[in-house]
């Protein structure tokens, strides 16, 4: 009889833990929303308002391995930065090695004085650096060339640019890990308008996504700027949109 009336016991105490374990893999607040969307990665939303476009959600990506995670573009300011890294340092109990701008916007950048404020190394294409100092934006710290090889635990991730399309500067991320490309502002949700185009190069945005395509048709998640993430059609959707018919 006491069998019997341990298994309902334990059977709650089990799903009182995976409960807990679940609310830690996620955030829902009015600054900052956290998702997981594979083993190891998250997509984190912010948000800004625009004169153009009113209130946008700018998403950026969360890495981790081990005890280590690494982000791709900040929240769009310094108070939901710092929501961030205190909800990767606290609920994944990670140490945050890097923050990556993918361009020059404030979508990708404007929370970096936060992780500068911890001594949280940035790093940029060096056109983004030289970018962001012309408009007198937060600036990252550790600039390169057309790619750079970084780790995050003991898995690889790449950063890479392929040319020009939303801006002069973008960048994509890659974490084989997972899969998941990380294509920011140069790719776009499935549906989307073509966007703000103030910087952008669309006779070079198709051939630019279609290089980047070639590089990594493994991928199986897409994360774009804004909106849903999805698989490799939102490059095609991408191609697609900019296109000359």
């Amino acid at each position: 009889m006491k069998i019997i009336f341990l298994a309902p016991l334990l059977l709650l105490l089990s799903c009182a833990i995976k409960t807990t374990d679940a609310s830690a893999q996620s955030l829902n607040s009015e600054k900052l929303v956290i998702e997981k969307i594979a083993g190891h990665t998250y997509r984190h939303i912010s948000y800004l308002n625009t004169n153009d476009f009113g209130k946008v959600g700018c998403n950026g990506m969360i890495v981790t391995d081990g005890k280590e995670a690494v982000i791709f573009d900040t929240p769009t300011d310094n108070e939901a930065s710092a929501v961030l890294i205190n909800w990767i340092e606290n609920e994944l109990q990670c140490k945050i090695k890097a923050v990556v701008a993918t361009h020059f916007h404030a979508d990708c950048l404007a929370g970096l004085p936060a992780f500068h404020e911890r001594g949280i190394p940035s790093y940029a294409n060096s056109m983004t650096i030289a970018l962001a100092k012309k408009i007198d934006a937060p600036t990252p710290l550790h600039g390169f060339g057309l790619t750079k090889e970084l780790t995050v635990g003991s898995e690889k991730f790449f950063l890479t640019y392929f040319g020009e399309g939303h801006t002069k500067d973008n960048i994509i991320g890659y974490f084989p890990a997972d899969e998941v490309m990380f294509g920011g502002c140069l790719i776009k949700e499935l549906g989307a308008g073509k966007g703000n185009l103030e910087d952008a190069n669309t006779n070079d945005w198709p051939q630019t996504v279609k290089k980047l395509k070639a590089n990594y048709p493994a991928t199986k998640i897409v994360i774009p700027g804004h909106g849903k993430p999805g698989d490799l059609a939102l490059l095609d959707y991408t191609i697609q949109l900019f296109e000359k018919k």
